[in-house]
């Protein structure tokens, strides 16, 4: 299965990139799998990232959210306006 992963604010710059398309592994069927594959594929600052909140085809979504071919998940941290 291919998705698209977009990274937003302190983790597009901690990690060096944007984002990128994945081919995801059996068994990575879940955002929160794929937050886990992705640690294990180098990208540390997801682990470690505080209230991390991601999204799903552009909707909130929880770790437990289902992935579909060709979805776009966006990981970001908690954004404060001023």
């Amino acid at each position: 299965m291919n998705v698209k992963v977009l990274y937003f604010a302190g983790l597009r710059e901690a990690l060096g990139r944007s984002g990128e398309n994945v081919e995801l592994p059996a068994g990575v069927a879940t955002v929160g799998q794929l937050r886990d594959w992705l640690v294990g594929q180098g990208r540390d600052k997801l682990a470690s990232a505080k209230n991390l909140r991601c999204a799903v085809n552009q909707d909130m979504a929880g770790f437990d959210a289902p992935l579909g071919e060709g979805d776009e998940v966006a990981f970001f941290p908690p954004v404060t306006g001023g």
